[in-house]
């Protein structure tokens, strides 16, 4: 059990790549799991924590931080995470997110992808069916900027 729960928090934290290598731009991710919780006056909160135990139906926030460390702004730069196959997409936290279906290799907003059927018939394409979300900077990020991206997933 001990092993499987390692294995599956490795999955978890899936290596984002960068397009761009010759950038001096640093990327750190973190996953936590959202629960909720009741205060002492009986309101309900949500709070992020670090995932010891997830069972499937638990919420996870996924957040990569990149910064420019360098000189000069950092052109052409992009960020793809895979999908953890124990994991389904729910959304990104921002419109600027792609999302692949084919493990990369089309990429498109969720309500534009389509799967054709095995009767041949095209339906649109689910969330539960995301293996990839990717950010594509259309502006080059100034030297010294830093931010975050996010996206949410359900525990299969």
């Amino acid at each position: 059990m001990f092993r499987s729960l390692t294995m599956f928090f490795a999955a978890l934290i899936a290596t984002p790549t960068m397009a761009q290598s010759n950038n001096a731009v640093s990327l750190n991710s973190d996953v936590m799991v959202e629960r909720t919780s009741t205060d002492a006056n009986g309101r309900v909160q949500v709070v992020l924590e670090e995932p010891r135990v997830v069972v499937p139906g638990d919420k996870l926030v996924f957040v990569l931080r990149y910064q420019n460390n360098g000189r000069a702004p950092a052109a052409d730069f992009v960020v793809t995470n895979p999908l953890p196959a124990a994991v389904a997409f729910q959304a990104s936290s921002d419109d600027r997110a792609d999302v692949s279906i084919d493990g990369g290799r089309s990429w498109g907003k969720l309500g534009a992808l389509t799967v054709r059927g095995a009767d041949g018939n095209s339906r649109a394409a689910r969330a539960d069916e995301v293996t990839h979300v990717r950010w594509a900077f259309a502006q080059p990020i100034p030297a010294g900027e830093a931010g975050r991206l996010m996206f949410r997933g359900i525990v299969r």
